[in-house]
């Protein structure tokens, strides 16, 4: 929710809300799903701002689930004593969870609970501990512990954890950790010295592999070594990142040999390289305005078993001095492309799209729908973990969660995990005279 509610707008908003249950209540002694026509969500804390006006209006007969918007006091009460015997050794028993990777219950959205723990009962969310647990559970019980949770005080962080903290910005750490490269590799990764390769143009993830390389000891030298031991896989992705994003352009160095004599020696590469010298494989490196001295030496190192790799060792030894000038005066002289890598969503950006289905700032406004605000950090990256790889199913999940990162299921989860969970009040309204 956006903005900021006094104490005395607040009281109003709630007294507002009080007054129209009381009306709705002399209207129907027990509102029943069958009588109800539409069902409209308020926030208390926020029914005077501007998301009072974004609520779902949602036909009640849409699903059973929806009787748990009907709970009375009774329900609640019974739903209580059906907690209190079997959920609260994992969800606590106010519905605040103090065990790892077990959700909070307590606000929740009431036909969200009924469905999920219907779903437990049914077997298609796998074997669990909740399986053995909702089975004997009858339909009415399930409906009466969705309608306690649902009404309880949901979860409030400590006001740490809900001040606003931006997750660090990748790109940003990449080019910091990049400044003591550009000794060598120049600015931005264009190089200025022969012998010295350009870093730009080239996937990431080949990037990040010849650091790896370099550091193991797999690829030989000793200052590459040296640089990176103190960096952490984490580092080296940040680093890649950063020049992965960066405009490409040739190598600022001179470049002996017949570019036009190379093109023909050339063709052998293309099939891996491209035959503009621009990869379609990570795994390969783009040639495309790279240092030609830098080329011809890993050439040369191939030819000679310095650098291993049977496919350019064979590949290499076709050409003599001057073939393997010619060739890299070719490909230095290729204008590089940029490589298919995007600039990392901020959890701020991926919550917008979050929030299109989970409601602003995580608070649900659909009873069907989760609410994400207050929720535990390691359930929420349990969960996101679990969409991702195909564990847990959801076709829209699956499509959100495919393209996320390890950093950014991190990032997302804890933006959620700071935001003020809401409490959400469900009005039922009476249907339209001769409605169905």
């Amino acid at each position: 929710m956006q903005g900021s509610i006094d104490a005395t707008s607040l009281n109003g908003c709630v007294a507002s809300v009080r007054v129209l249950l009381r009306q709705m209540s002399a209207c129907f002694r027990r509102p029943s799903l069958a009588a109800a026509g539409v069902i409209a969500g308020v926030f208390l804390a926020g029914a005077c701002l501007d998301g009072a006006s974004a609520q779902p209006r949602i036909n009640s007969e849409d699903g059973p689930e929806l009787r748990t918007l009907s709970a009375n006091s009774q329900d609640i009460a019974e739903g209580k004593r059906i907690a209190e015997s079997s959920c609260a050794g994992c969800h606590g028993a106010n519905g605040v969870s103090e065990s790892p990777g077990v959700p909070h219950l307590a606000g929740q959205r009431p036909a969200y609970l009924y469905l999920e723990l219907k779903a437990y009962q049914a077997g298609v969310r796998g074997e669990s501990a909740m399986n053995n647990v909702v089975r004997p559970l009858s339909d009415d019980a399930l409906f009466k512990a969705a309608a306690y949770f649902a009404s309880l005080d949901p979860p409030q962080n400590s006001a740490a954890n809900n001040a606003s903290v931006a997750a660090p910005d990748p790109v940003q750490l990449g080019k910091t950790a990049a400044a003591s490269c550009a000794g060598c590799h120049g600015d931005g990764g264009i190089s200025k010295t022969p012998g010295m390769p350009s870093l730009i143009g080239l996937d990431p993830k080949y990037l990040v592999a010849a650091m790896k390389a370099y550091k193991s000891g797999q690829r030989k030298n000793d200052t590459m070594k040296a640089m990176l031991a103190s960096v952490t896989d984490a580092g080296m992705n940040n680093i890649a990142l950063y020049y992965g994003l960066q405009k490409p352009a040739r190598a600022q160095t001179p470049a002996a040999g017949d570019k036009a004599a190379g093109q023909t020696a050339s063709a052998s590469c293309a099939g891996c390289h491209g035959a503009d010298g621009v990869s379609a494989t990570p795994a390969t490196p783009s040639l495309a305005g790279q240092d030609a001295t830098y080329l011809a030496s890993a050439l040369q190192g191939y030819k000679q078993a310095t650098r291993s790799d049977e496919t350019m060792k064979g590949l290499a030894a076709s050409l003599d001095d001057s073939g393997v000038k010619n060739v890299a005066a070719f490909y230095a002289g290729l204008e590089p492309k940029p490589p298919n890598v995007r600039k990392p969503l901020s959890a701020e950006e991926w919550a917008q799209r979050c929030d299109r289905c989970h409601g602003v700032n995580g608070n649900s406004v659909d009873p069907r729908l989760p609410a994400l605000a207050g929720q535990r950090l390691d359930y929420l990256e349990k969960v996101l973990q679990a969409y991702r790889t195909g564990a847990r199913k959801s076709p829209q999940m699956a499509a959100m969660s495919d393209v996320l990162t390890d950093q950014d299921i991190s990032n997302v989860a804890a933006y959620y995990t700071r935001q003020k969970a809401r409490e959400l009040v469900f009005v039922i309204l009476p249907s339209k005279p001769g409605a169905k």
